[in-house]
């Protein structure tokens, strides 16, 4: 692990970090699954996290034996259909929504001025972003379009160092998920893993709750 005085950026993944949007996919599935007529199922729905938008559709389908009622133009219009409605819920957001101590971070990032950017595999990250009135925050954004290759590959992590003209070791990524961690742990940065130590154990630094995530903690922790 990196010296904490080495540390000039911070890499941010969204969902689940900065905010959650995971209940909305949730909810725009679960309304989609209705209007097809398929069972949804707390199984289901755990499935569903981190995967691509035409293989959640396919999944569903399956689970009510339908996949074969609809043709591949018919399933691009349901997964744009989803897509609406999750949008729609996207836009109710507020700076309500930003998740506990995340708004206290980023000010004391920026008054210590260090880098700052957005990793998020989401098309959506900027408008998210605005919504929660953040956008000032992170004036680098990876753009998801420009990967070849989805987490835990460390690209996005390495392109966001890149975007930040800092060296890898230079970063700490910031992640809730494993295949985050993964991630930057192969882009060769410092990971800090937000939730269970028992999911997040390859990460470098844990923290249970987003509220713990303070620049003293992990000065703390990196000894």
């Amino acid at each position: 692990m990196a010296k904490f005085n080495d540390i000039k950026g911070f890499i941010f993944d969204l969902d689940g970090v900065i905010t959650d949007t995971a209940r909305f996919h949730t909810q725009a599935w679960h309304q989609l699954a209705d209007k097809v007529g398929a069972p949804w199922s707390q199984e289901l729905e755990d499935n569903l996290k981190g995967v691509s938008r035409m293989d959640s559709l396919e999944m569903i389908l399956n689970a009510g034996g339908l996949s074969n009622n609809y043709s591949d133009e018919e399933k691009e219009q349901l997964a744009t259909e989803k897509n609406t409605n999750y949008l729609a819920l996207v836009d109710q957001m507020t700076p309500d929504d930003i998740l506990p101590g995340i708004k206290d971070f980023l000010d004391s990032l920026k008054a210590n001025h260090y880098a700052i950017a957005l990793a998020s595999a989401s098309k959506n990250g900027p408008r998210v972003l605005g919504k929660l009135e953040l956008t000032d925050y992170f004036p680098t954004i990876v753009d998801p379009a420009t990967l070849s290759k989805g987490k835990p590959d460390p690209e996005i992590y390495i392109k966001g160092a890149e975007a930040l003209n800092l060296q890898p070791e230079q970063c700490i990524g910031i992640e809730d998920a494993a295949a985050g961690v993964e991630a930057i742990n192969g882009a060769g940065e410092t990971s800090v893993g937000i939730g269970s130590a028992k999911l997040l154990h390859e990460a470098d630094i844990i923290f249970p709750t987003t509220k713990d995530l303070t620049l003293a903690n992990i000065q703390k922790a990196m000894g």
